[in-house]
């Protein structure tokens, strides 16, 4: 093994002084909520179900919530994307006795998504469909055309999503365009040497995509994590905001502090940090460094905790921030940390307080 120093420097990637990530070599995470959220609003609102088919007619109004995370990691034109949403649509419908004849009834109804996400990009996720202003004969009636019309129709429009998503999401038009230039540049004859002259550029181009990618922190991975509990939301939640049973199911000191601001210790120590948001049973938001982490470093932690039926808890753990390595130069620091979330705390728990396998 070389020593510090030494070895060939066509095999070292050396750290920039102006950040810049050159020709993609680390992954560049991108934010995709808001753009899921536009992209979901168009495919899903204002579709039509029925349009007086056996007097009846629905279609979907407004997409009315979408809650979760979506991003995707591109190095090198490699595409790996990442989701875990919820979401919910409101829809309407009316039954008539005849054609152009008054509604013999209204109704309007919520379409519920309660988990999205990548892994399960393969299969179709889960669909709740309720009616809110009558449950009698012709509002059953409704329900369950639209559950046989309407369901197909919005489980189409999500895999037309998660399709987007596969390509890139909103980082597609970014690759599209880099392919044809890539192409058209290596196609092109070069100039002539006498002209000594190089192509002009745009203006402001430079200062763009130094600022664009000034936003890559490099030397930092993000933990994104799922786990499915059968208890309710508001247990878990205690349970991880409580020391004396952090010290039960982990065998160790903990010292936990239960407001925003203030700070917390576990595992003896070896984890330590400060809450940063809390909503009982909803959310738990922390800054969060092991000891052995380089000084000054601190992860954001960030628990969602959703309830899709009573007595089933879903929690999403995302963790940004990570760093490759620890103060001693070991890089196994983002492996340790998720193996640790898993087997140490989210196996524990379920094993310690009868939460499911």
């Amino acid at each position: 093994m070389a020593k510090i120093g030494e070895g060939d420097k066509r095999w070292i990637v050396e750290d920039r002084p102006d950040g810049t990530n050159v020709h993609n070599w680390h992954w560049a995470e991108r934010d995709c909520l808001e753009w899921s959220r536009s992209l979901l609003s168009s495919l899903l609102s204002n579709l039509t179900i029925l349009d007086g088919e056996g007097g009846l007619a629905m279609r979907t109004k407004t997409l009315d919530r979408l809650d979760g995370e979506a991003y995707v990691n591109v190095r090198k034109g490699k595409v790996i994307p990442g989701y875990e949403l919820s979401l919910s649509l409101s829809w309407e419908g009316e039954a008539r006795d005849s054609a152009g004849g008054p509604p013999l009834l209204q109704v309007s109804g919520s379409l519920e998504v309660p988990y999205l996400a990548d892994e399960n990009a393969d299969e179709d996720p889960e669909v709740k469909i309720t009616v809110r202003d009558d449950e009698g004969p012709v509002g059953a009636r409704i329900k369950d055309a639209f559950i046989t019309k309407g369901k197909p129709l919005v489980l189409e429009k999500i895999r037309a999503f998660v399709q987007a998503m596969a390509k890139g999401g909103p980082a597609k038009d970014e690759l599209e365009v880099k392919k044809p230039l890539s192409a058209a540049g290596n196609s092109a004859s070069p100039a002539p040497a006498a002209e000594g002259k190089a192509a002009p550029e745009a203006p402001g181009a430079g200062n763009a995509a130094a600022a664009k990618k000034e936003k890559v922190k490099e030397g930092f991975k993000t933990i994104t994590l799922t786990e499915k509990f059968n208890c309710r939301a508001r247990d878990l939640y205690e349970i991880l905001m409580d020391e004396n049973r952090w010290k039960g199911f982990t065998q160790s000191n903990a010292r936990i502090s239960k407001e925003v601001g203030g700070q917390f210790s576990l595992f003896d120590g070896s984890i330590t940090g400060v809450n940063e948001e809390l909503q009982d049973g909803k959310l738990i938001v922390q800054k969060w460094r092991f000891a052995s982490w380089p000084e000054g470093i601190y992860s954001t932690v960030r628990l969602i905790f959703d309830e899709p039926e009573p007595g089933v808890t879903i929690v999403k753990l995302r963790q940004t921030d990570v760093p490759e390595e620890d103060k001693y130069g070991n890089a196994t620091v983002v492996e340790n940390t998720e193996r640790g979330w898993r087997e140490l705390i989210f196996r524990k728990i379920r094993a310690i307080f009868g939460f499911g396998i």
